[in-house]
């Protein structure tokens, strides 16, 4: 952008700004669209948007009368309509003036929401393929205005001249470009024709193309979009939008919901994808405006939440942004998000309601995107919970069963501690659900809002030791020397000792350690090591009896009774320090090092003693 010199103007009058083209032309390429490619649907939306107003001009025209023919024979690249067509002066206010817009005409400014364009920059793409664009257009509007034709170059000049009438004998447009010698990718035959039918498939005015082989062209939109077309039966209609979605998207969709907001003339369909998918990932949706595709990369259309499908619409009332690849975030863009977001709760309630096999199936690959689902809505909840699979001591079952057998369910906080005590919990009667993976610790807490016969309280260890059985009085006595030296041993993990009776007997030993008890005692580590400085003193001020991990011994299992009769001190110390490794072990939790040390000492001693014993 240039400014005209100071001289030229007196002091204080107003002046214009001078455009750079060139310049203009590179910011378009690098900053507005993401590739030369768009510049044919630029053509194709300055060609839908001239029928329409020459729909609007002559209303009781014939469906089809207007129609748009490309050609492309490498060459040259043209784009023909039959629109409403300009006049000199509308080449001089709209095809002269950067930013101007002929939508914004006056006359026809009623129905602007009838056009794609709003931002009259779309043919200046066509300087991204060729340094030079010719149009030749006559006017609907004017039955004996003149053709006339424009030539405007890359470097900012154009021409304007009238010609005669048999130049161009019916109203309408003509596009020419000559592609630069760098833009073949774009402009040979056979990629025109595919980005014809890539952005202009669901155009409602026939679009043919010619390379110039012969014939009169091909059809580039010969049907209607699937869901404008009818069909003999609600099956046949379906298995043709599933057609479609897998033609669309590459993958036989579980199933395809039909999506209809009349207020804002939005059609389409979203197609359930049937695997599942990462939690919060997000797919593009394929988003048409009037016919003319957007963008295959829509994300905004959908709530975050909806990440199971994936949506192909055409709609009337969205609006683009400036490089009409995204939608504009406004009010009506919120409020369509929020229809289609109940349209696809909807589905999920017609499928437990009367496709039981359907819900299966969905559930199967996509419960964690129902999940996150149910832990905002209350009526997704109410339909879903009870189906959704969780982990639990009597394996991945629903809630629904889980409930039926366990009137009280006990929840745990996280992963590992389900792992530690599920065996134990199970073969003691306990009702444990896993709740470390995302959303169930939360949603199960919800239970009773559904089942309020069913009570829900998290487990502690107090809560499953309270389920094992003490051993007699003169067992305890016997083991007591055992169990002391065993105390001492695992005195640096910070670690308690009992003995105990519980099913299963295989089963030797349960450690009873909880992620936030290991946190305190870290906690408590550090202040007693920062003891008398000012880190110190902060986590001094927050200290807490730090709470201890509990190994308990099965007095069921035949190891654990050859063990506390060990009178042997190295070898008693030695035999609790594996018993401590093998829980830690089967509790699947990360070891310490101190731990995997200690496993790997232990088992070698044992090792060396048993050596020793042989000989």
């Amino acid at each position: 952008m240039t400014l005209p010199d100071a001289s030229s103007n007196p002091a204080g009058a107003d002046r214009t700004f001078q455009v750079d083209l060139r310049g203009l032309v590179d910011l378009l390429s690098h900053h507005l669209y993401s590739s030369p490619r768009v510049y044919l649907r630029e053509l194709l939306q300055n060609a839908v948007d001239a029928l329409t107003a020459r729909h609007t001009l002559e209303p009781a025209a014939p469906e089809g009368a207007f129609g748009i023919r490309l050609y492309a024979d490498g060459s040259v690249v043209r784009v023909e309509d039959d629109g409403v067509g300009l006049t000199e002066a509308d080449v001089h206010t709209f095809l002269a003036t950067i930013g101007r817009s002929s939508k914004r005409a006056e006359q026809v400014a009623e129905q602007r929401g009838d056009f794609i364009g709003q931002f009259g920059i779309g043919l200046l793409s066509c300087f991204l393929v060729a340094d030079e664009i010719h149009v030749v257009s006559r006017s609907a509007r004017t039955p004996d205005a003149p053709a006339v034709e424009w030539r405007g170059r890359g470097d900012g000049s154009y021409t304007l001249r009238t010609l005669r009438a048999s130049a161009r004998p019916r109203p309408g447009t003509t596009v020419t470009l000559t592609p630069r010698a760098d833009a073949g990718e774009w402009t040979r035959p056979t990629q025109v024709r595919a980005l014809a039918r890539h952005f202009g498939s669901l155009l409602r005015h026939p679009v043919t193309f010619s390379d110039g082989t012969g014939g009169t062209g091909t059809a580039v939109n010969p049907e209607p979009a699937p869901w404008a077309r009818t069909h003999p039966t609600p099956g046949a209609r379906s298995r043709a939008l599933a057609a479609y979605g897998e033609e669309v998207f590459g993958f036989t969709p579980l199933d395809t919901i039909e999506l209809d907001l009349p207020a804002v003339g939005l059609k389409g369909i979203a197609c359930v994808l049937p695997q599942a998918v990462p939690a919060g990932r997000r797919h593009g949706h394929r988003v048409h405006v009037k016919g003319m595709l957007l963008s295959e990369q829509v994300e905004e259309i959908l709530p975050e939440w909806a990440f199971f499908v994936r949506c192909v619409v055409d709609a009337e009332s969205l609006r683009p942004t400036a490089s009409r690849e995204s939608l504009y975030e406004d009010d009506t863009l919120a409020a369509v998000r929020d229809a289609l977001a109940e349209r696809l709760r909807a589905w999920i309630a017609r499928a437990a309601a009367s496709d039981p096999d359907l819900l299966a199936r969905f559930l199967h690959a996509h419960h964690l995107a129902v999940k996150s689902l149910a832990v905002h809505d209350d009526e997704i909840l109410r339909m879903l919970l009870p189906w959704l699979p969780f982990e639990t001591t009597d394996g991945h079952t629903t809630l629904d069963a889980f409930a039926r057998t366990h009137r009280t369910v006990l929840v745990t906080a996280n992963v590992e501690e389900f792992r530690q005590v599920a065996a134990i919990a199970s073969a003691a009667g306990l009702g444990v659900v896993n709740g470390g993976y995302t959303y169930d610790r939360e949603l199960v807490h919800r239970l009773p809002e559904i089942r309020p016969e069913t009570s829900v309280a998290d487990l502690d260890p107090a809560t499953l030791t309270a389920h094992l059985d003490p051993v007699d009085r003169e067992t305890e006595l016997a083991a007591a020397a055992y169990l002391a030296r065993a105390r001492e041993a695992l005195a640096v993990f910070d670690c308690d000792v009992a003995l105990r009776t519980f099913q299963p007997a295989s089963a030797p030993a349960l450690l009873v350690d909880s992620r936030e008890a290991r946190h305190e005692r870290t906690r408590s580590q550090l202040a007693r090591e920062q003891e008398g400085g000012l880190w110190g003193d902060i986590l001094g001020a927050l200290r807490q009896e730090a709470p201890r991990a509990q190994l308990i011994l099965n007095q069921l299992n035949p190891l654990v009774r050859a063990a506390v009769a060990i009178d042997e001190p190295e070898l008693a110390r030695t035999s609790a320090e594996a018993l401590y490794g093998q829980a830690a072990l089967l509790s699947r939790r990360p070891l310490r090092p101190a731990e995997s040390s200690l496993i790997n000492r232990s088992f070698l001693d044992l090792l060396a003693h048993a050596l020793r014993k042989d000989h």
